[in-house]
């Protein structure tokens, strides 16, 4: 089974506003939905976040598997005054922008990079079109006596849209399956198709709702997460997700009995190119006595192909790779269990830890018995 990570190239806030229209954030450690209340009024001004990966990565990725599913995901860190429930969407961008190095607290604020009114910078001033938009885009925002035009330019329609809702009780990471725009991404680059077939990778645009962006009576809050510069461990990431298992060796599986699961020949530490195949040693924990000349600690066991792994960090407890019952199903060949692990996709000077499951005739057992692993540079 295989889980695949990229991280951003570049990230930014932009605000709508009117004190931090032409401010860029392009350093912040934080991505930031808000509706921010006017100096000098009583209106509620959003804000947009812009990511975007590189095609070499996106490339990468695609070449490991052409049936994936992706998602966009980004990590929660201090949200603040909540509404009851949030609405989040996702689009393809559909022109260039700039990072830039800005950041929310400079003075004087720094604009050599994109925002609201710009997508380069307050010197070369390239706008986001405002109207006349390409077909099959859009942008803006649908309230010109408040809100200044601009903030992007995104492809429209349900092909080239993800969303999440849920509420303030949710775990308010955001993961949303954006897997019909990164085929759109890769029928642009690996067969120059045009739109709308495919489409150039400009990055995604992420916002609240139409509804809650043109209401300026009211905040819903503000949604935070880590951005590609915060000194954590949790930047955004496009996670790939594939099925790669191979288990032929059912016939031979453990469907009833304690059972004790070991790693077996893998290396305490990995470098963070590695491609690691994670072997695992199946035997019964109370095995039959029998007269044999080697031991039965030596014997090939197999767990069912209802067998998943998943990865925490070992400090945080952070769920890296949860258990999937479609993307970490472990496989299994004439020398035993197994599963591929990208150590690219896992931050370096960290340790790990990997969890099993398996389902048969028993019911679920966990395994989590500190089998450990570190991702050096």
């Amino acid at each position: 089974m295989a889980y695949y990570f990229i991280f951003p190239e570049k990230d930014t806030t932009i605000y709508s506003h009117p004190d931090r229209k032409n401010l860029n954030t392009g350093n912040d450690e934080i991505l930031e939905l808000v509706k921010e209340k006017g100096t000098t009024n009583s209106l509620y001004y959003p804000s947009r976040i812009l990511l975007q990966f590189s095609n070499t990565d996106i490339q990468t990725a695609i070449n490991k598997s052409n049936n994936f599913t992706s998602s966009l995901q980004l990590f929660s860190t201090e949200h603040k005054n909540l509404s009851s429930e949030q609405s989040v969407e996702v689009f393809p961008i559909s022109q260039s922008w700039n990072e830039g190095t800005g950041r929310y607290s400079n003075l004087p604020s720094s604009s050599n990079g994109s925002s609201w009114i710009y997508r380069d910078n307050d010197v070369t001033k390239t706008q986001w079109l405002t109207s006349s938009f390409a077909a099959g885009t859009t942008g803006s925002i649908d309230n010109s006596t408040s809100i200044t035009k601009g903030g992007g330019e995104w492809y429209t329609g349900s092909i080239f849209k993800g969303s999440q809702i849920f509420s303030n009780a949710d775990l308010l990471d955001l993961n949303v399956d954006v897997t019909t725009i990164v085929q759109k991404f890769s029928a642009s680059l690996y067969s120059s198709q045009t739109y709308p077939t495919g489409i150039p990778n400009y990055g995604f645009i992420v916002k609240n709702s139409d509804t809650i962006e043109e209401s300026v009576s009211g905040s819903n809050g503000n949604l935070q997460y880590f951005s590609s510069d915060t000194h954590t461990i949790y930047p955004p990431r496009l996670a790939f997700k594939w099925d790669d298992s191979i288990h032929l060796q059912q016939s031979s599986a453990k469907l009833s009995g304690a059972l004790n699961v070991s790693l077996y020949n893998n290396k305490a530490e990995y470098n963070q190119n590695d491609i690691a195949k994670i072997k695992i040693h199946v035997r019964d924990k109370y095995p039959n006595r029998t007269f044999a000349t080697s031991s039965n600690y030596l014997d090939v066991g197999y767990l069912t192909t209802s067998s998943y792994y998943s990865i925490r960090d070992a400090h945080t407890e952070e769920i890296v790779i949860p258990f999937d019952n479609n993307c970490t199903k472990l496989s299994a060949d004439s020398e035993g269990m197994y599963f591929n692990l990208y150590m690219n996709g896992l931050q370096p000077e960290r340790h790990y830890r990997i969890l099993f499951k398996h389902i048969n005739n028993d019911g679920t057992q966990i395994y989590d018995d500190n089998y450990h692993f570190k991702v050096v540079r």
